[in-house]
């Protein structure tokens, strides 16, 4: 099974940013623990700052993987464009994200991309890459 989790804009920053709202840890560290517990599953990791790298990608692999976690960052509010690069590809995407964003600023409340997801996950820190990973396992 091929897995690949995609993040969007200021995820590089995990870690660093906002320590409060997204914790302490790198996604780097976080990606080699989620490795290590799913042995079983190849997977890959992408992230850009930039919406067309985020279309690109989702294009490259839409067809070929067995799912697709995304957390768009900022983009999942706004982005028409990457909604419909969601929607174009055949493969399960499962929407993440690490804060609660129905507790969030009201332009946060709204999921372009989530509408095209067969779930999103959103509050339950990192844990919910790990949630994603499993139910697309399942």
């Amino acid at each position: 099974m091929q897995i690949q989790i995609i993040n969007g804009p200021n995820l590089n920053l995990l870690g660093k940013r906002e320590p409060e709202i997204y914790g302490n840890v790198s996604f780097e560290e976080y990606f080699e623990s989620l490795r290590k517990e799913f042995p079983q599953v190849s997977m890959h990791y992408f992230q850009s700052n930039h919406e067309g790298d985020l279309i690109d990608k989702l294009h490259e692999i839409g067809f070929n993987y067995d799912g697709i976690v995304l957390n768009a960052g900022a983009l999942t509010h706004y982005s028409y464009a990457l909604a419909d690069a969601v929607k174009a590809i055949s493969i399960p995407v499962i929407e993440v994200h690490i804060s609660d964003i129905y507790a969030r600023e009201d332009f946060r409340k709204i999921s372009l991309t989530g509408e095209n997801c067969i779930e999103i996950i959103s509050g339950k820190g990192l844990n919910g890459y790990k949630l994603a990973i499993e139910k697309l396992i399942k």
